[in-house]
């Protein structure tokens, strides 16, 4: 179980803010405005509400009821990711792709269009269901990453978008990537960043029974892949860290990025951060300024690695 205060991510942003302030980052009345902040957050401790407690569900039943609405919005973190990758997937050559841990199907419908031959794999029937209205002509097939229902070299490109961060050892879920593809096939991955180093935010979703649970997450750092990756025999051909452009949130509450207005904070709900952001302005700016959204890696197999 875990139990998220909302106060505690506020004050963590106005921890960081902070931080940077004593780095040289911002002024003194900068520094001064974030203890104010601080000092008016703990006079009412419990103004947004105590503690909510949230057990571990899977990613298949997180995706679960996340499925239908998956693709609805705005999503900047798909926004930032969605462009480098398809500009990798741009100049590699047309064959037999997997896409991995594919979703609702996103770039496997892009795959389609360069054409390739299509294999998707997720572990969600209700997002392969999506998946499937989506990439009619792909072939669909449920399964974990870390054991592919595909024969050892089978294909020629493995693409694995923003899935990465839910296991919390890579070494075997990319071996397994590797295991699929040919010698001197391509895989692509994209994945999520945290805000801190590889403190992860746990993705906190309505369980089946309406109750709250949450999918654990890992924000692994950028050694971490290329360590897996690389005692492989896989090599590097490109690595982008694409930032959140700043400021994540406008003085008026409202999200530069589609010019929508933050939902409003609900206490007792699960803590959802994008609704607190509105609640301390200058720290969320200051805490996620210039921090990676993502990042996307290109790897080669070496055609002499077994």
């Amino acid at each position: 179980m875990i139990r998220q205060h909302p106060l505690a991510y506020l004050l963590g942003l106005e921890g960081v803010a902070l931080l940077r302030g004593f780095a040289g980052e911002h002024g003194d009345e900068f520094t001064a405005a974030r203890l104010r902040d601080i000092a008016a957050l703990l006079e009412v401790p419990d103004g947004l509400g105590g503690f909510v407690e949230a057990g571990p569900i899977s990613t298949r039943d997180g995706y679960a009821g996340w499925a239908a609405t998956y693709d609805d919005g705005s999503n900047q973190l798909i926004d930032l990711e969605q462009p480098i990758v398809r500009e990798i997937l741009d100049g590699l050559p047309a064959g037999v792709a997997l896409d991995a841990a594919c979703g609702t199907g996103r770039h496997s419908a892009y795959l389609a269009t360069l054409g390739h031959t299509v294999i998707g794999v997720d572990s969600s029937p209700e997002m392969l269901a999506v998946a499937r209205r989506n990439v009619p002509d792909a072939e669909l097939r449920e399964g974990d990453l870390h054991e592919l229902p595909l024969a050892t070299g089978s294909v020629g490109l493995v693409v694995c978008g923003l899935a990465l961060s839910h296991f919390p050892d890579l070494d075997e879920v990319i071996a397994e990537l590797v295991r699929v593809l040919r010698p001197g096939g391509d895989l692509v991955i994209s994945d999520s960043r945290g805000l801190i180093g590889d403190l992860g935010l746990p993705l906190v979703k309505s369980a089946p029974d309406g109750s709250f649970g949450y999918m654990p997450t890992w924000s692994h750092r950028t050694s971490d892949y290329l360590a897996a990756a690389l005692r492989l025999g896989l090599v590097l051909r490109r690595c982008d860290e694409p930032r959140r452009p700043s400021p994540i949130i406008a003085d008026d509450g409202t999200d530069p990025h589609d010019g929508t207005r933050a939902s409003e904070y609900v206490p007792g709900g699960p803590p959802d951060i994008w609704a607190l952001h509105p609640l301390a302005i200058a720290a969320a700016n200051a805490a996620w300024q210039g921090m990676p959204a993502a990042i996307v890696l290109h790897f080669q197999r070496d055609t002499l690695t077994p």
